[in-house]
């Protein structure tokens, strides 16, 4: 299937077969069983995950496939165009997904595991992998390729960068029992690492450094590597002193994520969270 994908993406014939369809219909089935995916974990790097950049290729060339289609329930009240590769998800009890209704969407050609909550209104994109036991909160959105581990918790008006282009760049990555609260931003790349809590109102990128109170170290991305969250850190909105300038004179402060704590897998976790994130 790579190198149908790749042949397709990169020849990029002027008209697109039955035959190419089918191809892309397999892509699509595979990206929703989770067979495939756009980025998975690899100890070799740094990060811990690889970029599978030929998946995020053949979700581009579902773009350039599709033609825009009414896929409306009712036109007249609530329309529905969208490309014709992109249908809505479709789900069946037996799939273990609970998606309440109230206006929640979920785009074709992403993985959802068992046991996930998608409360409305939510929206997770193409290309997405959840694991199983994370609940999506209302009004969160999940943007295309980003990974997400297993019982997480993306908590309300959250939103979760997607990175679909360019191909070789990784996605966000959020690992295993992260809690992320409510109105949190995660963008460009960034990964989150197993256990991490970000407090309400967090935003990560790639242009803003974390600062570390409890190792004394600065986390920030650089041109090859994005930012990276450590196991286990509570990060919460905090804000650094303008030094110099009119900056200093005037009593600037500009905003910065700040590490306060790591949590102990010994103590429990709901009391925990609740306890922090009040």
């Amino acid at each position: 299937m790579q190198a149908e994908i790749e042949q397709l993406f990169d020849n990029k014939p002027e008209k697109y077969t039955e035959d190419h369809f089918r191809i892309f219909q397999e892509f699509r089935g595979a990206l929703n069983a989770g067979v495939i995916r756009a980025a998975e974990p690899d100890p070799s790097q740094r990060t811990g995950w690889r970029v599978n950049a030929w998946v995020k290729k053949g979700i581009l060339l579902g773009f350039r496939m599709g033609t825009v289609v009414d896929m409306s329930i009712d036109p007249a009240r609530q329309p529905f165009l969208d490309k014709s590769t992109y249908p809505v998800k479709q789900f069946k009890p037996t799939d273990g997904v609970r998606l309440v209704p109230g206006g929640s969407s979920i785009r074709d050609g992403c993985y959802i595991g068992r046991g996930v909550t998608c409360m409305p209104p939510m929206y997770i994109n193409t290309g997405t992998w959840v694991g199983d036991g994370t609940m999506i909160d209302s009004h969160a959105l999940v943007g295309s390729c980003a990974q997400i581990g297993a019982n997480c918790h993306i908590s309300a008006a959250s939103q979760i960068g997607g990175v679909l282009e360019p191909v070789g760049a990784l996605p966000v990555i959020i690992e295993e029992d992260v809690l992320v609260g409510g109105n949190c931003g995660v963008y460009e790349g960034t990964v989150v690492k197993k256990r991490a809590v970000l407090g309400t109102g967090t935003i990560l990128n790639r242009s803003t450094p974390v600062y570390d109170l409890v190792r004394g170290e600065v986390y920030s991305a650089t041109d090859d590597e994005p930012l990276v969250i450590p196991e286990d850190a509570v990060v919460v909105a905090g804000s650094r002193a303008v030094t110099r300038n009119p900056g200093k004179d005037w009593g600037i402060s500009l905003y910065t994520p700040v590490i306060v704590k790591y949590r102990d897998s010994k103590t429990d976790t709901k009391i925990q969270l609740e306890g922090l994130l009040r």
